[in-house]
């Protein structure tokens, strides 16, 4: 099977979706935008072809670049898993005439007004939402449903560019900063309270073949916002449990309605006193390395199941189980650079069999802003067989290292 791989080096954990497609037998050919000889050379002994473009989502450019390929061999599935790279692929495979992921499915897994609209038609409930390009829009909105209320970008992903708006003071703020004045679009969402979390899929022909679902500790506005918390996501290997049945079937009402076929999902819920809520899906792995969590939780590789699903039809093997594992991001105490670090012996004497990974930038390092997410300054990942112990653990190495900055 050939399979034409969007952006096989960047961002770094690319090349694990290059290396499962390889190992998973297929012949793998990359069109990316750094030129052949800067790339590592596993990826290029992956790779049976690779084409150079100035940009991966100048949909002219790539639909050059996957029509030559195409004049070579016959391809089977062109596949991306960058969310800004979703929308350009789906239309170039559309152009292209390629199975995978359409043109209306991205695109309600990207534009959230749109996504929530289709889903409330379909019974799965979901905060009340809208679309303005004028702050009368906002405004008009805002007296409907009342504060607090989230803006922010209709095809944005995590917290980026998020707002929470109280009253209506912050509201015209917010209409300001995100150019809504200008005729800038954003969407516009009810607040809803209650603990976050996401539920990640490997989905083949529109059944859900692996599954896994993460806590997030606190919410994730909260976290991107507060430097003194050390945020954590934490998943599940409970998933059997009674208490996820609801958000596990709401998994596969979303899948059915937006007729995900053959992909990975990435889905947001929320669970409080409105009760559950669809939240946002994006039809590609989560960010930040989670899959390599998933794989250490579940001692298997994530990247060889998506291949084998792509050029085989049927998962490789399934999850243990056996683990929970989670992330905490330990952020430094100021911007600027890293002087130091304490805590990180008394860590490793309790509970360094727990860690299975981590990111300590050197002294002198430079610092990242907090909203720039979980993995931008320092680190750790863990597992434990039991999910309350490893909750205890990673509140114990928030509580005790310290990453020093000046």
């Amino acid at each position: 099977m050939n399979i034409i791989f969007i952006e096989p080096s960047f961002p770094y954990n690319q090349r694990e979706f290059v290396r499962g497609l390889h190992d998973a037998g297929a012949r793998v050919i990359g069109i990316g935008e750094r030129p052949q000889e800067h790339l590592a050379d596993d990826v290029k002994g992956w790779l049976s072809h690779y084409v150079q473009v100035k940009s991966v989502v100048h949909e002219p450019s790539l639909l050059k670049a996957v029509q030559h390929v195409q004049s070579l061999v016959y391809v089977d599935r062109l596949e991306a898993t960058v969310e800004a790279h979703i929308m350009a692929a789906a239309h170039v495979r559309e152009a292209a005439g390629i199975p995978g992921t359409s043109v209306h499915t991205a695109y309600l897994c990207r534009d959230k007004p749109a996504m929530k609209e289709v889903l409330r038609e379909a019974g799965i409930p979901c905060a009340q939402s809208t679309r303005a390009d004028d702050p009368q829009t906002a405004r008009d909105f805002a007296s409907r449903i009342g504060f607090p209320l989230i803006i922010k970008p209709p095809a944005g992903a995590g917290a980026s560019g998020t707002w929470k708006v109280r009253d209506d003071r912050q509201l015209e703020q917010v209409l300001i900063e995100s150019g809504v004045v200008d005729g800038q679009e954003v969407a516009i969402e009810e607040f809803i309270e209650g603990h976050e979390g996401y539920l990640d899929t490997l989905t083949i022909n529109g059944e859900v073949a692996h599954e896994f679902i993460t806590h997030y500790y606190p919410n994730v506005l909260t976290a991107m916002r507060e430097r003194w918390i050390s945020p954590q996501m934490v998943t599940t290997n409970r998933i059997e449990a009674p208490g996820y049945n609801e958000v596990r079937q709401m998994a596969r009402d979303v899948i059915r309605v937006l007729d995900i076929g053959t992909s990975a999902t990435h889905m947001e819920w929320f669970a409080g006193p409105k009760g559950l809520k669809f939240s946002e899906i994006g039809c590609r792995p989560p960010g930040v390395g989670q899959w390599d969590v998933y794989n250490t939780a579940n001692e298997f590789d994530l990247y060889l199941e998506w291949a084998s699903a792509l050029a085989h039809g049927h998962p490789h093997r399934q999850p243990s189980r056996r683990y929970a594992a989670g992330m905490i991001a330990l952020r430094p105490s100021c911007d600027g650079r890293i002087t130091g670090y304490s805590g990180l012996e008394a860590i490793q004497h309790h509970y360094g069999d727990c860690i299975v990974a981590s990111h300590l930038p050197p002294v002198g390092s430079p610092t990242q802003p907090v909203e720039g997410g979980y993995m931008a300054n320092a680190w750790m990942r863990l597992r434990h067989p039991d999910y309350d112990m490893l909750r205890q653990i990673m509140n114990a190495i928030g509580e005790t290292v310290k990453v020093h900055a000046a």
